[in-house]
């Protein structure tokens, strides 16, 4: 079963980040600069993870992942956006 996430990250190093940026683009999309939406499988949430703990530092970086339930539609829609809309291909936004 698939399960929403939204994966926000603070990384301190400019070599890290892109790191992080370029693992991230494998599991979801994004959103901002350090907010992706990714839709995974368990198997792949426990891989983003493993994935992202390789290539952070656990004791400077900081890297949140939301659950935001089962259902991609309601996830979207629910979602506000204030100012610039979200990239093309983020559809069910609700732009302010």
């Amino acid at each position: 079963m698939r399960r929403c996430y939204l994966v926000c990250y603070d990384i301190c190093e400019p070599k890290r980040l892109r790191r992080v940026h370029k693992t991230m683009k494998g599991f979801g999309e994004p959103w901002q600069y350090s907010v992706f939406f990714c839709v995974l499988k368990d198997i792949d949430r426990v891989r983003l993870q493993t994935a992202l703990e390789m290539v952070m530092n656990l004791r400077e970086d900081k890297v949140m992942i939301l659950d935001l339930g089962p259902d991609e539609e309601e996830a979207r829609a629910n979602t506000t956006v204030l100012g610039p809309s979200l990239p093309p291909g983020c559809r069910g936004m609700v732009v302010l």
